[in-house]
């Protein structure tokens, strides 16, 4: 088999996590035996819930909210701002401004134990969706996922936590609750993963559960945990907020929201002179306090008597948790921001990624604390590309994959523009009775449809391709990729498998036979490089020569499900930089060839059992002498046809004739290419921003006459 190229190119690896818009957000509850019900607020007293849900009437439970009111004012704002913080802030305010209006009724005190409940959002899923407990943060409200609530429920089945105000049970108890909660719903459905999603003292809430019943099927999804609560000066707010209860007391919430300006800062300024953590306890009521109006609110979620016992269960959460992270053996994702003024949490997730077994890492470099209510991050699209998403014991590729929305396809090929932008990539394809024409109308429709070709160095050529096959012909193309894309034999130096999330988001499967059967039974198109890693990464003077293995190895399997194999060439790899150091220069100097070893001990390995040069596949990054860039060019040729032939071509040799008729074509596409290209009058990239800069920057640049 082969891979999607070396993709070590930076231009093809950004991950993309964004939010779908937010909808209307109303609450379904989870039924219970004896609830109690109030005249605005219900929720479910047992603490285990049951696996059937009811709906409770706006008039008797939690009222709609609409979210989006003002939804038009904010857009026409944003598109006047032209400073990327500004815009960052418009999310954060939009993300606290769902949160705060939610939180209304849940957050009034009733009297009643920690509980679970379940957002009316959440109620259409996938079949077999996994179980999803979201353990809140120091607010302990249950809504923190407010933004994310619609999206989640399509694949999951969720609960969200709930503490009260004026709960004061211990964590230990908690963990208990939680516990016994997984553990039921692991005796009732005991094949389905479970998803503990958990911030900050959620996060070592989900942790110590975790750690009490490793033998249970748990993902641990952490955002900024508060792990790290021992190292922040978060543990020193507590003779702060003794001196603040008085003068708080003095001006209620109310009177204080409608005073002009922003008097609550005031205040803080003044109450914090004197203490030496002045700006950490301004940075805290700041991330609490995004605007006046909602001191009502945050007064009736944290007073300053709850505060201060959330600050104290922090404090124990983080020492039970770190206590136990040696019994943990569940996957780990850990979100991190990078602009977390209230913990060290890059610095935490780091940490924790060296002691978790199986931990992996995402970070957010302009992100605060409160990283679920920024409207910038999208917790379906960071699982969906971390590849997490799975309804039984392992992630399938194939059964377990959500297709991108097409706001996430969007991101992810306006995130690689940059190669889109310079190449101005000419596709090229042939229709049924042979004519060779501009675009992609050549390309059949209906699958299961293989994509067969040679990939040019570093991968550069996938991009285009992909992108081009998605906006044009809405068709989505899964590869057949390296398996470094997706996991390690070690760690090392190799770049973090959060380079690839946009390839798992858009489809990417890891290389092998189990691979290519269930996407051609599934109908799909596959993209598929036989020349691997050995092409990807070849050496100066190879560019354009196809390094196939000698056996027929997708022709045999691609007929048993009758797909069409389109065979394409690509070049221009040689139009925008010129190979001058390539692997036969670096293993003859004793550093790099060391280097080159380590990195090769990484990465998964593929042909083992094949022979001599294509059997070796080195991974290394050669190096590469950038030229004034030139232009890419596609070209699509006639499908073969193996449907009917199912029983010819099970005979080797027979398949193996193909196979070669297949190979000789793609190098016919190359041949043609380079041919027609020297009548391109746009083949430089000076010309064709001379054309651009005449008839508009986003028309389409001409090419050569066929």
């Amino acid at each position: 088999m082969a891979a999607i190229g070396a993709t070590l190119c930076p231009a093809a690896s950004f991950p993309v996590h964004r939010r779908e818009e937010p909808s209307q957000t109303v609450l379904k509850l989870k039924a219970n035996r004896i609830p109690i019900v109030s005249p605005r607020f219900a929720l479910s007293v047992d603490r285990v819930p049951e696996s059937t849900t009811t709906a409770i009437s706006p008039n008797n439970g939690i009222p709609s909210v609409k979210v989006n009111r003002e939804e038009g004012l904010l857009a026409e704002k944003e598109k006047r701002f032209e400073n990327k913080k500004e815009k960052e802030e418009l999310n954060r305010r939009s993300g606290w401004r769902n949160y705060l209006e939610q939180s209304v009724e849940i957050a009034k005190p009733d009297g009643g134990p920690a509980r679970w409940f379940s957002p009316l959002e959440c109620g259409s899923r996938l079949d077999k969706s996994p179980l999803l407990l979201f353990l809140p943060g120091i607010d302990g409200v249950g809504l923190g996922l407010n933004l994310h609530h619609q999206k989640l429920g399509s694949i999951f089945d969720v609960w969200c936590f709930h503490i009260p105000v004026v709960d004061r049970t211990p964590f230990t108890e908690l963990v208990k609750i939680v516990e016994k909660t997984v553990r039921s719903e692991h005796q009732r459905l005991p094949n389905r993963p479970i998803y503990l999603v958990g911030e900050s003292l959620g996060g070592c809430l989900a942790l110590a559960v975790a750690a009490h019943i490793p033998d249970i099927d748990i993902v641990l999804i952490l955002a900024n945990p508060a792990t790290s609560f021992g190292r922040s000066q978060l543990q020193l707010l507590t003779p702060l907020l003794e001196a603040m209860s008085g003068p708080l007391s003095l001006f209620p919430p109310e009177i204080l929201s409608s005073l002009p300006g922003d008097p609550l800062r005031l205040m803080l300024d003044n109450l914090v002179k004197g203490f030496p953590l002045q700006n950490t306890a301004r940075e805290l009521m700041e991330d609490f306090t995004t605007f006046s109006g909602s001191l009502p609110v945050l007064a009736n979620i944290l007073p300053i008597e709850t505060l201060q016992w959330k600050l104290k269960m922090l404090k124990s959460a983080s020492a039970y948790a770190n206590s136990r992270l040696h019994a943990i053996k569940a996957q780990t994702l850990i979100l991190c921001s990078g602009n977390d003024r209230l913990l060290p949490s890059q610095q935490e997730g780091e940490r924790l990624r060296q002691l978790l077994p199986k931990c992996e890492l995402r970070k957010f470099e302009g992100s605060g604390h409160f990283l679920f209510l920024e409207g910038s991050v999208d917790l379906v699209t960071v699982i969906k590309s971390a590849s997490l998403y799975r309804r039984g014991k392992y992630h399938d590729y194939i059964s377990d994959f959500i297709p991108p929305t097409p706001n996430e396809a969007k991101e992810a090929i306006e995130s690689n523009s940059f190669i889109n932008t310079i190449t101005s990539p000419v596709m090229l394809s042939t229709l049924e009775d042979g004519t060779v024409v501009k675009g992609l109308a050549g390309i059949p429709s209906e699958g299961p449809v293989l994509f067969v070709g040679y990939h040019m160095l570093l991968g550069l050529d996938l991009v285009p391709l992909v992108a081009r096959i998605f906006m044009e012909r809405n068709i989505l193309v899964r590869g057949l990729a390296h398996p470094l894309m997706f996991t390690r034999r070690e760690k090392g130096i190799l770049p973090d498998l959060s380079a690839f999330d946009a390839h798992r988001l858009m489809g990417a499967v890891p290389v092998g036979p189990s691979s290519l059967f269930k996407l051609l039974s599934s109908k799909s198109h596959i993209l598929l490089f036989p020349g691997g890693m050995r092409e990807a990464l070849h050496r100066k003077g190879e560019e354009y020569k196809l390094f196939w293995p000698e056996q027929s190895e997708f022709v045999r399997m691609a007929a048993r499900f009758g797909a069409k194999i389109v065979p394409f060439g690509t070049i221009g790899e040689d139009d925008i930089g010129d190979l001058v150091f390539d692997y036969d220069d670096m293993v003859k100097i004793p550093p790099l060839r060391s280097a080159i070893e380590g990195l090769t001990k990484e990465a998964p390995q593929l042909r083992t059992d094949v022979a001599g040069e294509l059997g070796n596949q080195p991974v290394h990054v050669p190096g590469f002498f950038p030229k004034v860039p030139g232009r890419f060019y596609y070209y699509f040729g006639k499908p073969f046809e193996t449907e009917g032939r199912k029983l010819e071509l099970k005979d080797r040799e027979k398949a193996h004739e193909l196979y070669l008729e297949i190979k000789s074509e793609v190098e016919r596409c190359l041949d043609y290419l380079k041919e027609k290209r020297e009548s391109d009058p746009y083949r430089s990239i000076i010309s064709r921003s001379l054309y651009q800069a005449t008839h508009g920057f986003m028309s389409e640049v001409p090419t050569f006459e066929l």
